[in-house]
């Protein structure tokens, strides 16, 4: 029996004796392409190829992809656990043909590769092709059929409808029929009783799809239609899980030795074994699957936070930590505790796990830890929303309140239905899919775009010349018009630009397109799948003219001081704190940098100040730029080049060479470090465990920066009477001022003794209960300290009401004996209740509760009516 690891080999194997290049996988976390945030098929890093954006360099390719589906069309985050063969991260097998070959050595190959290289049975395959549409006006794939009648009767051949045989990138874009490939993996006893083809395309557990041959060639157009590619292609992608199971004579992927190893660890973590409960197998599986997606979007560069990839990431670990609460007793960190194992299974296709396994622990870690304690806040919201659920005589949570754990505290619904069973209450599931639904239209408006069909001026490539010159004549060659947030634009691209595209952290560049005596500004630009993107807000009067495309230098020239800045920042770090410092991402804008970096504790001020100097010396050094534009990869790295994790590189790369700092970087840069001026750090943070961040201005900026501290400084010694020794005149103002507040206090403690005596003296006793009574001037905090000295001096059967006159913020207070709380009696309620007559608001808890206010004039009336609530008017 072939090992996963065997399998892996073997297809790509197979493949480069079919004269493919076989290309590595590229990272899972997608940038450049603004409609997706992961790769979801194999085909994403070879888009710009499909799309036309760029030749292809080989008209052959074959890979094993990482791929990731959590969001969007392709999601099977909820099914994952649940079912045998549904995963988050999964591995793609594929192979390629840029206008090479088609369908008939598709097919062909398919089958060589799956009878006579894996030897799988023949008789359990079934192979399915397109149907045809009348809606798009399409006929049934013949041809696709006739090549598949060489190797399967017709009885296993079966049709298939749109839905699942004709495969769209997108909404647009390229398309074509497919056809799948299914093995029937059921026992021979089943196979006789019941045909395999009835149950392809069923969901059943062992009737499975392995494999999926696209035949691109359609593109669908913004209007629904469809046109014939220029070059038609080949795209398929088999689902190596899945390949796995079936020659490993598994059930389940998670039997396979993909999965077994970490399963085992979990078991051993736990002290569960696998198969004894239907609900700790689902949880096991659920983490098995979860902690390769985490560990591969943090070697990728994603790491855990609030916001788009990194919420869907920090979603996925929070699912897992949260299965393993519920169901296997977890109660500390364990993700990280299974890495070993992980690396294990996939470290030796995948060696960035091994690379990066400090910073992926140290990162699991720290989120599982934060996610505990969010847990715990969230059963003790849930606590008291049961409360009062139950008190208000509802038999089930509103789903509101659900909706709020499942959305701040990381409570799926699930969850909060297991707590509340427990407790005899339910959830008002249909108000909680209200809420939800409203969230999803959110998240769907903000991030809707429509966009229309590209229109082509002229046929030609589009090419990039801003590293050599930022004015050049340019001319259209497509514009499209897009909508987003009811804000209309056009994208325009262009035969050659100086415009500098987004990416690798620097941001595009703005300017003008000038054609007689017409100005269209260019806003930004963007890269969408390697083609740079002009983004105006009208279209040129005339569309085919020849136009003077210019960059704004001043801020192209601020970009380029920052970020040649974050590569002798890179370097100083890495010479101050370690050679473990590693880029973890960088953002370059006209105003500052910011540069995140791998490091595991707080950079201390000599540290800061140190990195500063280095930097600062590099930049009087005047080195010029030394750039190697088209430079082998491997000659790159002899130079010293660091190749970043989560970056996709070419065969060639572009080398930038300041003085020893070497970096391979696709950006646009300074021409001598002289020329950024001074480098100056701002701030120093953490983002996520074991990564840093620093923030920092050069040039201008850096000159503004200083004149605000010299104007500041100026402004302090102004306040200090321009005493020559500054910090020792504002240290001894500091301690002057902490003597005068512990005066302060101990006036305020012989005060507030003096008001508790006046107080009680003067108390009343009504219905057997004492009534302290204050209104008059005086802070909350003082006569906060009153309440609790006559709590503590009259113990029961007391009641102490206050009305405090504040010039900007009349204030009630009122302080309850336990056993008055215990009778009913509640100071929250009564307070808020007063509230209103000064026009103001408040609350606390049963036994002390206070509200602010503005108008001082109801105090009296509010201070009765209190008295009046308790019943305790005389």
């Amino acid at each position: 029996m072939l090992t996963s690891k065997e399998i892996r080999k073997s297809f790509t194997s197979f493949f480069a004796a079919k004269q493919h290049r076989i290309v590595p996988s590229a990272p899972m976390v997608i940038k450049g392409d603004p409609t997706l945030m992961f790769t979801n098929a194999g085909m994403n890093q070879f888009k710009d190829i499909i799309l036309g954006n760029v030749p292809a360099k080989y008209v052959r390719v074959a890979d094993s992809q990482k791929c990731l589906r959590v969001s969007g069309k392709h999601n099977d985050l909820e099914e994952v656990g649940h079912d045998t063969y549904h995963h988050t991260m999964f591995e793609m097998l594929g192979n390629w043909s840029f206008g090479d070959y088609f369908k008939s050595e598709a097919i062909a190959w398919a089958w060589e590769y799956l009878t006579e290289e894996l030897h799988l049975d023949p008789d359990r395959l079934y192979a399915t092709v397109f149907e045809g549409s009348a809606h798009d006006n399409l006929e049934a794939d013949a041809e696709a059929a006739g090549y598949w009648a060489a190797h399967l009767p017709q009885s296993r051949i079966l049709n298939g409808s749109k839905k699942d045989n004709f495969w769209e990138m997108g909404d647009t874009g390229p398309c074509g029929p497919c056809s799948e490939i299914h093995i029937d993996l059921r026992p021979d006893s089943e196979r006789a009783s019941v045909s395999g083809a009835e149950l392809v395309n069923k969901d059943h557990p062992q009737v499975i799809e392995i494999w999926n041959l696209v035949f691109m060639q359609y593109n669908r157009k913004a209007d629904g239609s469809l046109e014939p590619l220029p070059a038609r292609g080949i795209d398929t992608g088999m689902g190596f899980e899945r390949l796995c199971m079936a020659i490993q004579g598994t059930t389940s992927n998670y039997d396979t030795d993909v999965f077994q190893p970490i399963i085992r660890s979990i078991a051993a973590l736990t002290g569960i074994a696998y198969g004894d409960s239907d609900k700790a197998d689902i949880a096991m599986r659920v983490i098995a699957d979860h902690i390769r997606t985490i560990a591969f979007s943090i070697t990728d560069g994603q790491l855990p936070s609030n916001a788009k990839a990194g919420y869907v990431i920090r979603r996925i670990l929070r699912r897992a930590v949260r299965y393993g609460y519920t169901f296997l007793n977890l109660r500390s960190a364990f993700m990280y505790r299974l890495l070993p194992a992980l690396i294990e299974s996939m470290g030796d296709a995948y060696p960035e796990l091994d690379e990066q396994k400090s910073l992926i622990s140290r990162v699991m870690k720290e989120e599982e830890e934060a996610f505990l304690r969010t847990l715990d806040t969230g059963i003790r919201l849930l606590d008291k929303k049961t409360e009062e659920a139950l008190a208000a005589g509802l038999t089930s949570l509103p789903g509101r309140d659900a909706f709020v754990l499942y959305d701040s505290y990381g409570f799926p619904l699930d969850l909060t239905e297991l707590i509340l069973r427990e407790r005899g209450i339910g959830v008002d599931i249909s108000s909680f899919n209200v809420e939800m639904q409203k969230q999803k239209e959110r998240a769907r408006n903000a991030a809707a775009v429509e966009t229309g069909d590209w229109v082509v001026v002229r046929e030609g490539d589009s090419r990039f010349i801003g590293y050599d010159c930022m004015e050049s004549e340019a001319e259209i060659l497509r514009y499209r018009k897009v909508k987003q947030k009811n804000r209309e634009l056009y994208q325009l691209v262009l035969d050659q630009t100086p415009f500098y595209a987004e990416k690798g952290g620097q941001v595009g560049d703005s300017g003008r397109l000038v054609a007689g005596d017409e100005a269209i500004a260019v806003i930004d630009t963007k890269s969408e799948n390697n083609l740079a993107v002009h983004l105006v807000e009208k279209l040129p009067a005339d569309i085919a003219a020849t136009f003077s495309a210019s960059v704004d230098v001043g801020k192209r020239l601020q970009c380029e001081c920052n970020h040649s800045g974050t590569h002798l920042l890179h370097e100083a770090l890495r010479e101050v704190l370690g050679a473990h410092v590693e880029q973890r991402g960088s953002y370059v804008s006209p105003e500052s940098l910011r540069f995140d970096f791998s490091h595991f504790r707080r950079l201390s001020e000599a540290e800061l100040r140190d990195v500063e100097r280095r930097v600062g010396e590099k930049i009087r050094a005047d080195y010029p730029l030394d750039e190697h534009r088209s430079m082998p990869i491997a000659e790159a790295k002899a130079m010293g080049a660091m190749a970043l994790f989560g970056e996709k590189y070419g065969e060639e790369v572009r080398v930038i060479r300041y003085g020893t700092s070497v970096e391979l970087c696709g950006g646009t840069h300074i021409p001598s470090t002289g020329r950024i001026g001074s480098l100056r750090i701002l701030a120093e943070s953490s983002i996520a465990a074991g990564v840093r961040r620093i923030e920092a201005v050069t040039a201008e900026k850096a000159e503004s920066y200083y004149f605000s501290l010299q104007d500041t400084l100026r402004e302090i010694r102004g306040l200090m009477n321009n005493m020559p020794d500054l910090v020792q005149t504002i240290r001894k103002a500091v301690n002057e001022n902490a003597d005068l507040r512990r005066q302060i206090e101990v006036y305020a403690k012989e005060k507030s003794v003096d008001i508790k005596r006046t107080i009680l003296a003067n108390a009343a006793t009504q219905n057997g209960i004492r009534i302290a009574k204050y209104i008059g001037p005086g802070t909350a905090e003082l006569i906060k300290d009153v309440a609790f000295q006559i709590k503590g001096e009259l113990k029961t059967s007391f009641a102490f009401v206050a009305g405090i006159e504040q010039p900007s913020k009349p204030t009630l207070m009122l302080m309850l004996s336990d056993d008055l709380v215990a009778a009913g009696a509640d100071a929250a309620r009564v307070v808020k209740s007063a509230a209103r007559l000064i026009q103001g608001g408040g609350g606390g808890q049963a036994h002390f509760a206070t509200a602010g206010g503005k108008d001082a004039g109801g105090l009296r009336e509010a201070v009765a009516g209190m008295l009046k609530e308790l019943k305790l008017e005389g």
